[in-house]
């Protein structure tokens, strides 16, 4: 299996590399897009600011690539939330992947929300053998708004998508490369699609 984490300067590679090494795959990282159009599966990881990132993608074409591709594709933090139409983070448009509006947590909670919480109301194949008990580690300032392509629900502040699907997009906003067992399953779970 060709499995390729795609390198546009915005993500925690390294972890998400030794996850998958430790369930006996190779990922290779990439920023050619021929090269991650021809594989089995597309990793978009993202750590950091939305705008910078955006623009990141931009400058190598990779948000004209993305949306077009048709492999199971799994966007992992702030590579979820730059698959959605827009993010108020930096006031940003996204891929427009997901019909979804990212929103800044209120100033009545403590943010980022860092640390584990539970992901609920699960609703794809991306979650065999887990349940609503299943704990993620997450590290974020903003959430993507329920809608009917939310997969996954978290509750911190308000309840949001902790993960979405459309089509062949998957994206969750926890880390499963962090989150122990319960993580390394799901990260299992997308590579058997």
């Amino acid at each position: 299996m060709k499995l390729v984490i795609i390198d546009y300067g915005a993500g925690n590679i390294k972890s998400i590399q030794f996850a998958f090494k430790r369930l006996g795959v190779d990922a290779i990282l990439s920023s050619n897009i021929e090269e991650i159009k021809g594989a089995d599966k597309i990793i978009f990881p993202g750590v950091g600011e939305a705008s910078s990132a955006m623009k990141m993608l931009k400058e190598s074409g990779l948000d004209i690539i993305i949306p077009t591709l048709k492999q199971p594709v799994l966007g992992i933090c702030l590579g979820m939330q730059l698959m959605c139409n827009q993010t108020e983070e930096g006031n940003t448009q996204g891929l427009g992947i997901f019909d979804v509006t990212v929103k800044k947590f209120s100033k009545d909670v403590k943010v980022p929300q860092m640390g584990w919480n539970t992901i609920t109301n699960l609703q794809s194949d991306l979650f065999e053998g887990l349940t609503d008990k299943d704990y993620m580690y997450l590290v974020h300032s903003y959430y993507a708004e329920n809608s009917s392509e939310s997969i996954a629900k978290t509750t911190y502040d308000v309840e949001y998508a902790s993960a979405l699907q459309k089509d062949n997009f998957y994206g969750v906003q926890f880390h499963p490369e962090k989150s122990g067992k319960s993580g390394e399953r799901i990260l299992q779970n997308f590579l058997n699609l």
